[in-house]
């Protein structure tokens, strides 16, 4: 029998984003057996095919909304992205054919592209963050398309993972935003013994913030988590990249 794949998507309230292209992308997936779990703060009467809509109530943080979608989820496999990006028609079937070849593996991953029909703005953001300097490595293959290779820590923009493993580790802990990608990716590797495999044919479009504004602020966040993470969890944080300015 099929795998069924629970894609999980926390949102604030459903966007145009959602409507025209998240969903219609899951839609068409080259890989049929999903459903598709959107988190708002608040119920909502509007309905999409293979689609759960839980309302989580406003006190609730991406964190907070991911764990309910993932304990709610049918599915032996948990794939999570941002209501801001979209699949490739293949991202299903490529993830599961990674997990397929070893039981090790707890979780897949692959790029977040800058979509083709973005602005330049965007798309300058999108380059930025695809460089060593502005991204501090990461960047490279996250926002690129790299060869394969294993990974220890991965936004859940673009993450999959194996329902049973995510429920091991405690799903994601919500004292950490942005951040608890890192720490769940920690705990699967270190804690399990688990592997996360990065692969460029797990692909999906991922909306940019515009240069220079949103794109610096967004920076700082992430700078803000990644130095508590350099002195709680060094095997992660703890690298050159991270510490050079960008």
């Amino acid at each position: 029998m099929e795998t069924t794949v629970s894609v999980i998507i926390p949102v604030r309230k459903l966007n145009d984003f959602l409507r025209q292209e998240t969903i219609p992308a899951l839609l068409s997936q080259t890989y049929p057996r999903l459903e598709i779990i959107i988190l708002p703060d608040q119920s909502s009467t509007e309905k999409f095919p293979k689609t759960k809509i839980i309302a989580t109530g406003f006190a609730s943080g991406p964190a907070d909304k991911r764990d309910v979608g993932g304990k709610r989820a049918e599915g032996a496999m948990l794939a999570f992205l941002d209501d801001d990006s979209y699949p490739d028609k293949n991202w299903l079937k490529s993830a599961l054919a990674v997990f397929a070849e070893d039981e090790k593996i707890a979780g897949v991953c692959g790029p977040a592209l800058t979509p083709p029909k973005d602005n330049l703005w965007q798309k300058a953001s999108g380059y930025v963050w695809s460089t060593w300097l502005g991204s501090g490595g990461a960047g490279t293959y996250r926002c690129a398309i790299s060869p394969r290779r294993e990974v220890d820590d991965y936004p859940t923009v673009n993450f999959l993972v194996q329902k049973k493993d995510f429920l091991k580790v405690g799903g994601f802990d919500s004292h950490f935003w942005p951040g608890e990608d890192t720490k769940l990716c920690h705990d699967l590797v270190y804690k399990l013994g688990k592997k996360i495999i990065y692969d460029p044919k797990i692909l999906v479009y991922h909306h940019r913030r515009p240069i220079f504004k949103a794109h610096l602020e967004q920076i700082s966040r992430y700078a803000i988590h990644r130095g508590h993470f350099a002195r709680i969890l060094p095997q992660t944080s703890l690298r050159l990249g991270y510490l050079m300015p960008t």
